[in-house]
């Protein structure tokens, strides 16, 4: 018997030192090889799939936190053709690791909510048959003579990512922890700021986080922090999700209030109207769903923001420019500078709408899809008298489909089925999103209800102010997934249940009504 051991001992020793010296060392020898030129791309992707491959049990474990920290984050793939977002790596790998554990385990069962399923798929099939009918799907990134193949990937994965978010449930002891990754992300955005400050030392840092400011010397007040803006929309979107106004305002908890305030504030240093008009919406509307506005928080809130906006707004015009230019929407005195700013970025919009909606109806029936060929870019010499009204930088913004404008972005490229599908899939999910407000579980209540008006607002903005279809898609699918995983699905009403003594007593009452009682 220890002879037999003795002998399998010795099979195992031979079997390792088989696999050192047949893959081990010669992989060793090749990454070797090519890490004497770090900065080649080959380098970098090869170097990367190992990686991955050596960590695929860690991907195998935590591939869905993974997916959801990296959903919002500001981080790119700098190695790969187009520098794609890291998100869309992790959405891939998710949804395929997921998808695998469930062939192999037939108990591992996906979030199906079939409301919402199928107008996601019919987006995906307007968007398909757009792109085969116009162009097709090509990227220049990859040597395709197609430009625009990236906004379908974007959209594409969005769908993917979907499924990918509703694979799985998500444990009531690690709501808090996900709803931690999915929004903290963002804060990663902050590093594309930084580039004026760090320099060229840490040059590693933004081939990772992209800088923002690449122009101008760094000056707080002065300079553009589009990155501190979306990290404090992070922040914001967490505190009201995890916490609630309610919560946020507890007196017996003040560094909510101040946390919330402050961050809150930094977004003003991105100098984006948009946002500080979102955050406004976004609360009031949680506001009127939490039922605050029936509680002794509203006089206060009033008299608070009264006597906030008395002692600042006769000075605005003294504060920082980028401040300024996020409050220039209101009628208070801002300095010359700021309100010519503001106004010649809704003037370049208004033109460019002006000279596009007449193209509208010859893209009802078949848009014009997202890609560019490369001869597109002589537009400019043919132009009609309508395209004249556009300068040459408006063209380009116009052929890539960046509108600024939310039905601009869907008829143009997708024509009415583009539209059609939108309104549909807009129905459902507030649909969705309000029974999981009104009938989901009260320990989920704060998060819904902020998914609620979170989406409620970006919708309006979306058809009243600014939005495009293809940048936005992956933000409404990201909450849409979120709420359907905390919440297993689309919540309905519990049916109350009747005492068997009192039925008989209930009976008339019942049957003259003619319908179901439900409870909460």
């Amino acid at each position: 018997m220890a002879s037999a051991d003795k002998c399998m001992s010795n099979v195992h020793s031979i079997l390792r030192s088989l696999i050192i010296y047949v893959v081990c060392i010669p992989l060793a020898v090749f990454l070797g090889y090519l890490l004497s030129d770090p900065l080649d791309p080959t380098s970098f992707v090869t170097v990367a799939g190992v990686l991955a491959a050596l960590c695929a049990p860690l991907l195998i474990r935590f591939h869905y936190p993974l997916m959801l920290l990296s959903w919002n984050m500001g981080a790119v793939l700098f190695f790969l053709p187009g520098h794609p977002q890291l998100c869309f790596a992790t959405i891939a790998i998710s949804f395929a690791i997921s998808f695998t554990q469930r062939i192999l385990n037939k108990e591992v069962q996906a979030i199906s909510v079939p409301r919402l399923m199928w107008p996601i798929l019919a987006i995906g099939v307007v968007v398909i048959v757009t792109a085969m009918l116009t162009g097709g799907l090509g990227m220049r990134a990859f040597g395709g003579q197609v430009y625009g193949g990236r906004r379908y990937l974007i959209i594409f994965l969005a769908i993917i990512g979907y499924f990918a978010l509703t694979a799985h449930q998500i444990p009531r002891e690690r709501v808090g922890q996900c709803l931690a990754l999915f929004f903290f992300g963002q804060l990663t955005y902050v590093f594309g700021d930084l580039f004026p400050v760090l320099g060229p030392s840490f040059s590693f840092l933004f081939w990772v986080f992209p800088p923002s400011n690449l122009e101008g010397d760094f000056v707080v007040g002065t300079t553009r922090l589009g990155g501190v803006g979306l990290a404090s929309a992070g922040f914001f979107a967490y505190m009201m999700a995890k916490y609630g106004i309610r919560g946020i305002f507890n007196i017996g908890k003040p560094w909510r209030a101040i946390a919330f305030v402050s961050f809150s504030a930094l977004s003003l240093l991105g100098g984006f109207r948009s946002v500080l008009i979102s955050f406004f919406a976004i609360f009031v509307v949680q506001f009127f769903l939490e039922g605050l506005h029936r509680t002794r928080l509203l006089p206060t809130m009033v008299l608070v923001l009264t006597m906030t906006g008395a002692v600042v707004l006769p000075f605005a015009a003294k504060l920082p420019f980028t401040i300024q230019r996020a409050l220039a929407f209101l009628p208070i005195p801002v300095d010359p500078v700021v309100r010519l700013s503001a106004e010649s970025s809704i003037d370049w919009r208004v033109r460019m709408w002006k000279a596009l909606l007449p193209q509208v109806p010859q893209y009802l029936l078949l848009g014009k899809g997202l890609a560019m060929s490369q001869e597109d870019f002589s537009i400019a010499e043919q132009v009609t008298s309508d395209a004249r009204a556009l300068s040459e930088d408006q063209w380009g913004t116009a052929l890539a489909g960046d509108y600024h404008n939310g039905p601009l972005s869907l008829v143009i490229p997708f024509g009415a089925w583009g539209l059609i599908a939108w309104v549909w899939f807009l129905a459902a999910s507030l649909r969705v999103l309000y029974r999981n407000y009104r009938y989901g579980d009260p320990a989920l209540l704060s998060i819904n209800t902020f998914l609620l008006a979170s989406f409620v607002v970006r919708m309006l903005m979306f058809w009243l102010i600014v939005g495009g279809f293809y940048q936005d898609f992956i933000w409404y699918i990201g909450l849409l997934g979120l709420g359907v995983s905390l919440n297993g699905g689309m919540a309905s009403p519990a049916a109350t249940v009747v005492p068997a003594e009192s039925q008989a007593s209930q009976l008339p009452t019942v049957l003259s009504r003619q319908r179901p009682v439900f409870i909460r």
